[in-house]
């Protein structure tokens, strides 16, 4: 419990504008925990939907692995991914969404890996080729879920500080604040009517000219 300021009606009056503040502060962080909130959810079912699209990108992978393995045979797979250059790099942006830093993953188009190319001509299996497109794909789609899952756990950390901040105006700053003002009112009335008692004491003297 704060300690009582003095009861002066300026210091009721300064009480008075800082609750103002305080509420004003609260209604702002109140809508900015809404906005992140909304974020979040619209960031957790992309996320959802992004996770069961590539566990089905990934089996359909994996299926075109056992076609080509059919075709060509498994030496020459391996042989095939010997010339398989690295995966592009990719780029790192921070956007920010009501004051909070999320990060932005880009991959860069232009030096993507021409994945399994080289042997698909030696081979002239198209089953091969199929390989380097299905994994192309899984290489994005695990850029995105990564970008989106880094967001979601910001926003998260986000959420929880916004949401602390309200609850603390909510119920300690702004009650307390409250209290101090009620208690100020309340004694300057006090002195206000000791102050009219007085006066009227001496108005009944000075009528008897004592």
């Amino acid at each position: 419990m704060p300690a009582q300021l003095n009861p002066t009606r300026m210091n009721l009056i300064n009480l008075k504008k800082t609750i103002a503040m305080a509420q004003k502060g609260h209604g702002i962080l109140k809508k900015k925990r809404e906005v992140l909130v909304i974020e979040f959810l619209k960031l957790l079912q992309k996320s959802k939907n992004d996770r069961s699209t590539l566990l089905v990108t990934m089996q359909e992978g994996y299926k075109t692995v056992v076609t080509a393995s059919t075709y060509v045979g498994n030496f020459e797979l391996e042989e095939a991914a010997l010339y398989t250059p690295e995966a592009a790099p990719v780029g790192i942006a921070i956007k920010n969404i009501m004051g909070v830093r999320i990060p932005e993953i880009s991959r860069s188009d232009a030096a993507a890996p021409q994945t399994l190319n080289m042997f698909a001509l030696k081979s002239s299996s198209l089953a091969v080729d199929d390989i380097s497109d299905s994994f192309a794909r899984v290489r994005d789609m695990i850029v995105d879920i990564a970008q989106r899952e880094q967001g979601l756990k910001r926003l998260v950390l986000e959420i929880d500080k916004t949401k602390r901040r309200v609850n603390a105006l909510e119920y300690i700053v702004i009650p307390n604040l409250r209290s101090q003002s009620r208690y100020i009112s309340m004694r300057l009335e006090e002195i206000d009517r000791d102050m009219f008692s007085a006066l009227k004491h001496v108005k009944k003297k000075l009528d008897r000219g004592e």
